[in-house]
Order: structure tokens, then C-alpha cells, then sequence
């Protein structure tokens, strides 16, 4: 076995709940918590250290999302009003995006989720922030 494999073989049992595939809720909702984790630290900072943890921890999520969850092709704007609406509210609701003119904006699509509002909706909602990326 070659060096690399040995130290994989080595660190696995630390880390193969984060890098493994997800097969239940439990496993998926643990990862989501990682990922919300992660954009936290990462943002969108494409050069930082742990962006490619990021990225395969969102790809496990979108695996397990595209195998459990038939949301389709939304868009992130879609995707919000279909979830205002199932809650049954209105733009003042989510102040936690902004102001009713903020939130208004990005329902228009004149403004695009950042970070920390992709954060704070998908917590609320219980969801991946990857419906709304």
C-alpha cells in the first residue's frame, strides 16, 4: 500500500463521518450542520484552505438531497417564494434576510442571497443552504 493510503487508513476512523457518504437523515442533517459550519468560516473565499472541504461536503449533501428530495430545478428565488408561501409569509416576515425592501429585491430578482442571508433562511427552514446557491 502506497504512503498516501497508509495515512488515509490511518486518519479514516476520525474523519469518515464527515467524508462518507450519507445514507440516513441523521447522517445528512449532521453534515448540513458541518456545511452551515463551513460557509461561516470559508464564505466565499475560493483561496481558503478548507474551500475543497467545503465543496465535497456540499457534494455529499447534493447527492444525498438529489436522491431523497425531488425539489427539481428550482431556482434559489423559486425555491424562496415556494417556502414563503408554504409557511404562509410575506416579505416582512423574513427579517432576518432584511428590510421588506431587501427581501422585495431579491423576489424580483435585483439582488441575489449572500452568504449570511443563505444561512439564516436555510436555518430557518430547515433545508441545505445549497437550494438557495
Amino acid at each position: 500500500m502506497n504512503t498516501q493510503l497508509e495515512y488515509i487508513e490511518k486518519i479514516w476512523p476520525t474523519i469518515n463521518s464527515i467524508f462518507s457518504v450519507p445514507h440516513t437523515e441523521k447522517e445528512y442533517n449532521a453534515l448540513v450542520e458541518i456545511l452551515d459550519n463551513l460557509i461561516d468560516e470559508v464564505g466565499n473565499n475560493q483561496n481558503h484552505k478548507l474551500a475543497p472541504v467545503m465543496e465535497t461536503i456540499g457534494n455529499l449533501i447534493e447527492n444525498y438531497e438529489d436522491q431523497n428530495y425531488k425539489v427539481g430545478d428550482a431556482s434559489p428565488v423559486d425555491t424562496l417564494k415556494y417556502l414563503m408561501k408554504e409557511h404562509g409569509l410575506n416579505q416582512a416576515d423574513l427579517k432576518e434576510i432584511g428590510s421588506q425592501g431587501v427581501v422585495s429585491e431579491i423576489l424580483t430578482g435585483k439582488r441575489t442571497l449572500n452568504i449570511e442571508q443563505i444561512k439564516k433562511v436555510s436555518h430557518r427552514f430547515n433545508v441545505s443552504p445549497l437550494v438557495f446557491i
